[in-house]
């Protein structure tokens, strides 16, 4: 068993150090802004706190266990709390990341849509790939009172059986999850493409409408 969960953390750590190096070449990051993790069994491993993302080294990442406390690496982010949340909160969540991404910060600046959906429904893959992002208030940066607000929108969503894979920090950015680095990676990209789309066409377009969301929601099972 121990030895299947050393296995899991290797990977884990491996996973983490290439999503960030990804992210940051990408321009998703930049200097030490923003955090991934991974859950590992009831244990979690996340990147410290202020790393720069794009030079992560594997052997610094933080191993949390389940009771919160670290166990090896560096000091672990200050969102260690919002996202040991997150994972109890939504049991599919096993990979989340959280960036300043530049069209996305700049979209709570400009004015979000509205508080339970920032962005309108403009893109049949935003509806497919992304679904309802919330906006959470600002507070600072590592606040524990921000998992008290996101861990109350997840669970308004699964009651009302369209779960998020994602919120939006006032002025700090996404915080994006799913089953795997691949899933959460989609959901970032795919939230920061369409900030982008809405905010260069000036935030004109409105929505697709209600017959076509339905479809997609017949054909690929969206739940928006």
């Amino acid at each position: 068993m121990t030895e299947l969960l050393d296995t899991a953390v290797d990977e884990a750590r491996d996973e983490i150090v290439r999503v960030g190096t990804s992210l940051f070449n990408r321009g998703y990051v930049h200097a030490s802004a923003g955090n991934i993790s991974a859950r590992i069994g009831d244990g979690h491993l996340i990147t410290p706190t202020d790393a720069a993302l794009g030079f992560l080294e594997r052997d610094r990442l933080a191993l949390v266990d389940a009771r919160g406390e670290q166990r090896a690496g560096d000091r672990a982010s200050k969102t260690l709390t919002l996202h040991r949340r997150i994972y109890a909160a939504d049991p599919t969540a096993r990979f989340i990341i959280h960036t300043h991404s530049t069209h996305l910060v700049a979209l709570t600046l400009a004015g979000v849509w509205s508080q339970d959906d920032v962005l309108p429904p403009i893109t049949p893959y935003f509806v497919m790939k992304v679904g309802h992002v919330p906006l959470i208030p600002y507070h600072r940066p590592g606040d524990p009172r921000v998992a008290d607000l996101v861990t109350a929108r997840i669970a308004d969503h699964l009651a009302g059986h369209t779960p998020i894979r994602a919120v939006l920090l006032d002025r700090l950015g996404p915080v994006v999850w799913g089953p795997n680095a691949a899933a959460a990676l989609a959901v970032l990209e795919e939230l920061e493409e369409t900030a982008r789309l809405w905010l260069l066409t000036d935030r004109r377009p409105g929505p697709l409408t209600t017959d076509a969301i339905d479809e997609l929601r017949t054909t690929f099972d969206a739940t928006w």
